[in-house]
C-alpha cells in the first residue's frame, strides 16, 4: 500500500505515520506538511506546502496512491463559526476534491470525532461543521471513504499533541484510561486508532462511520500485539 498523510506533525497523524513505517505492507508514504516533520525514513517523501487552500500545484504528486489519512484538525474552542468552517470544512474539501480529481481509486480516511452531527442541523457548531465535511467527502468519487470518530485517545509511544495544556490533561487522565480500557466503546489509544485506520484502508469495513468500539475491534483483529 502507498499512503498519503496530512497532519503527520500532530498526535494522530504522527501515530499513523509510525504505524505506516512499521507496517511491511506499506511501501511508500507521502507527507504533506506546512513545516518539516523531522521524521526520516526510506519510505517517506515529504512535501512542504504553504497554501492548504490550494493543492493544485501538487496534483501530479497524488497519482498512484492507495489510501489517504486526513488527520488535520483544530479545536473549535474560542473560534467563530466562520473561521472554524473555513479551517475544518473548506480546507478539507479543497484537498479532498483535488485528490479525487486525479486519484479517485483511493480510500480516504477522515479523522472526525465522536458526537459529529451528520444531519448538519444540530445546535453544536463544531458537530454540524464536521458533519458537513463528512457528508461532502462521502459524495466524492473515491473508491471508498471512512469517517473515523474517536473519543478519548490516550497517546502512546511518545506521540504528543501540539498543545502543552492538552498534553498535561493526557497525563492527568492517564489513570482513567487504564480503568476504562476494558470497556472498548469508551476509550482508545493512538496506536489502536492508527492500526484501525490502516485496517479499513487495506481491507475495508461494512460501516463507513468508524466509532470507538469499531476502532478497538479493528486494532485487535488486525494486530499481532496488544495496543
Amino acid at each position: 500500500m502507498k499512503a498519503i498523510i496530512l497532519g503527520s506533525t500532530g498526535m494522530i497523524g504522527r501515530s499513523v505515520l509510525l504505524e505506516c513505517i512499521a507496517d511491511p505492507d506499506v511501501e511508500r508514504i507521502l507527507l504533506i506538511n506546512r513545516k518539516a516533520g523531522n521524521v526520516r525514513h526510506d519510505k517517506i517523501e515529504e512535501i512542504i506546502h504553504d497554501d492548504f487552500f490550494n493543492f493544485s500545484p501538487l496534483m501530479e504528486s497524488f497519482v498512484g496512491y492507495d489510501a489517504c489519512f486526513f488527520c488535520l484538525g483544530v479545536s473549535s474552542v474560542g473560534m467563530k463559526e466562520s473561521e472554524y468552517r473555513r479551517l475544518t470544512y473548506e480546507l478539507t474539501l479543497n484537498f479532498a476534491r483535488t485528490l479525487a480529481s486525479v486519484n479517485p481509486d483511493l480510500v480516504f480516511c477522515f479523522v472526525s470525532g465522536v458526537g459529529t452531527d451528520e444531519t448538519e442541523n444540530g445546535k453544536v457548531m463544531w458537530a454540524r461543521i464536521k458533519g458537513a465535511a463528512e457528508n461532502a467527502i462521502r459524495r466524492l468519487p473515491f473508491r471508498d471513504a471512512y469517517m473515523i470518530r474517536p473519543g478519548y485517545i490516550q497517546p502512546l509511544n511518545g506521540v504528543k499533541a501540539k498543545s502543552d495544556l492538552v498534553n498535561l490533561l493526557y497525563i492527568i487522565f492517564k489513570p482513567l484510561y487504564w480503568i476504562l480500557r476494558p470497556f472498548p466503546g469508551l476509550v482508545t489509544n493512538s496506536v489502536a486508532l492508527a492500526r484501525a485506520m490502516l485496517a479499513v484502508a487495506r481491507y475495508g469495513y461494512p460501516k463507513k462511520i468508524i466509532n470507538v468500539h469499531d476502532i478497538n475491534l479493528l486494532a485487535k483483529k488486525f494486530s499481532t500485539t496488544d495496543a
